[in-house]
């Protein structure tokens, strides 16, 4: 029995840059009509798409790593769906697979663009998350930007977000003498507690760098994961060790700043400290994906690893996902369920 395709999809566009916050008014939910299968390419019904702190950046019209979103036309970003259609010799209709085009409900991408799912392994959202480019993240910042060793004391910022969560597991996997985190609310310290930190404090009860210097104690940190940026990423300068290393993952507390933002005070620490502070993108550790894939697998497998997934259901709600994201909303990785 024959199955009629669609030749159509919703999707949310850019309808406007942000200025600061964003705002649902930013973004359009529009139709458009999906272009014929060329050799090649798939047709995708997505199940579920990730919305992700980078993508705020990528609002902006400013050179970066990656192209800026262009106004009137549709966002992308990391989505996993069901191949429905398909012009490639390598995939196959009822295969699962993780691509780049997200922000729609329906994709034509090329066979060479996509991932294939392991359901076996986990569930399919996982490959958005904790085995996928939030897991890599997490794995390649700590083990190799970092160079995480056994005995290191870590910090994590962010740490109840998809990255964050990760680190502080891995950190406690790999053999740290402590792990500490920071989030946003009372029930996210908690649920870090459950996941294995040694401490974990709330960053709207006081001062990071005092709640910080209390959870390390006399020993101080080895090493800081920076997901946030600011105040975290100065007090984080104030504990650290002679020797110690900093992850600059991301800066979620400067993303929607209007106006320049004055670098830590405390920046000369760096100095009499011989401190590291290395930026870096998860796409320049994709070499380590292999390694970072089979050993994730073990810990999930194990239970070593856990993951959390804060999900909201329907495109048409992903502009206010995104925004929830930027205000601290999830725990965990932030999807879309289309």
């Amino acid at each position: 029995m024959s199955t009629t395709l669609p030749d159509a999809t919703r999707e949310i566009r850019l309808a406007s840059r942000p200025v600061g916050r964003p705002s649902t008014d930013n973004f359009q939910l529009a139709e458009s009509q999906l272009p014929a299968l060329g050799d090649g390419q798939l047709l995708v019904r997505n199940l579920l798409m990730s919305v992700d702190p980078y993508m705020r950046g990528r609002m902006k019209d400013v050179k970066s790593y990656a192209a800026p979103f262009t106004v009137g036309e549709a966002l992308d970003g990391g989505a996993v769906g069901e191949v429905i259609a398909s012009r490639s010799a390598a995939h196959k209709e009822g295969d699962v697979v993780v691509h780049p085009l997200g922000w729609r409900e329906y994709s034509v991408v090329s066979g060479d663009a996509v991932t294939p799912v392991r359901t076996d392994l986990a569930p399919a959202s996982a490959f958005l998350g904790a085995l996928g480019m939030t897991g890599l993240t997490a794995y390649a910042g700590l083990l190799k930007v970092a160079g995480f060793k056994p005995g290191d004391a870590v910090f994590v910022s962010g740490a109840a977000g998809a990255v964050g969560s990760l680190v502080g597991q891995i950190a406690k996997a790999m053999g740290a003498s402590r792990v500490i985190g920071s989030a946003g609310s009372p029930a996210k310290v908690a649920r870090l507690f459950e996941l294995g930190f040694d401490a974990a404090f709330d960053y709207h009860d006081g001062p990071v760098v005092e709640q910080l210097e209390k959870a390390a104690g006399s020993g101080g940190i080895d090493v800081y994961f920076d997901n946030v940026g600011g105040d975290h990423l100065e007090a984080a300068l104030s504990v650290l060790n002679v020797g110690g290393r900093v992850a600059m993952c991301g800066a979620i507390a400067q993303y929607n700043s209007t106006e320049p933002t004055p670098a830590p005070h405390n920046l000369m620490q760096a100095i009499g400290k011989q401190l590291t502070l290395r930026g870096f993108l998860v796409g320049g550790q994709r070499q380590h994906a292999a390694e970072f894939a089979t050993k994730m697998a073990g810990w999930l497998a194990d239970g070593t690893v856990q993951y959390d997934e804060t999900i909201v259901e329907g495109l048409e709600n992903a502009p206010q996902a995104f925004i929830d994201l930027l205000d601290g909303a999830n725990t965990g990785k932030m999807l879309v369920r289309l």
